[in-house]
């Protein structure tokens, strides 16, 4: 017997991006679990026109932004965007949506959705490797029905660690920023839109990953 698929999940197609820095596996049964029609590509028009796009991100900042440049996953990304196309970044994938990375002194430019540089975490330990709370602003999406006490499965050294993002229209609703502490405050996940991304591994933070995803899939 098959089990019901999330309602309001049923039905979506959602494209992983596979440009070669991702555990695109985890995810791929991530998402089907959560009721996702799920397909691990990086054909140009399937990415495009796919309800979602989740792009996932493992290695180094300057190292995934070749690789999707190369898939020409930043052009994927620029257009759906531009038409209003959800897409979710998961760790180094969400890092890169950012203005710049710094590692060990060098400089990489990311695809600039939102300002702010990816840089060193401080703290005693690092990598931040484990689970860990996170604040989410009270009219967030990607965590409703979540509990405050709910935890996620961080593994990276790397962080945003500064947000200043300007609304330059005062119709824009500014994006919802997500917070969690390693030694000090970083940005744990962002919703703006159609964009939405996470630091942290929903695919590996069980039943609290599998509510997030859902929700994604659920405003698809």
């Amino acid at each position: 017997m098959t089990s019901a698929k999330p309602a309001g999940t049923a039905g979506k197609k959602v494209v992983v991006f596979d440009y070669g820095f991702g555990n695109v596996r985890s995810a791929e049964r991530a998402l089907a679990r959560a009721g996702a029609d799920v397909e691990i590509t990086r054909d140009f028009d399937t990415a495009l026109n796919a309800d979602g796009l989740l792009v996932p991100g493992v290695g180094a900042f300057a190292a995934c932004m070749k690789g999707l440049k190369e898939a020409r996953g930043d052009w994927i990304i620029d257009r759906r965007l531009a038409g209003g196309r959800p897409v979710m970044g998961i760790c180094v994938g969400m890092q890169i949506l950012f203005a710049r990375g710094i590692e060990h002194g060098v400089e990489a430019e990311g695809l600039d959705e939102w300002p702010g540089a990816v840089e060193p975490l401080k703290a005693e330990i690092v990598p931040h490797m484990g689970w860990n709370t996170v604040r989410p602003p009270q009219d967030t999406e990607l965590f409703a029905g979540l509990d405050s006490d709910a935890r996620f499965y961080f593994v990276h050294s790397y962080a945003v660690q500064q947000w200043d993002f300007e609304v330059g229209n005062v119709h824009m609703r500014p994006p919802k920023v997500t917070w969690a502490t390693h030694g000090e405050p970083f940005i744990a996940a962002v919703e703006n839109g159609a964009l939405w991304a996470t630091q942290f591994h929903p695919e590996k933070s069980g039943d609290a990953g599998a509510q997030l995803l859902t929700n994604w899939i659920g405003t698809l």
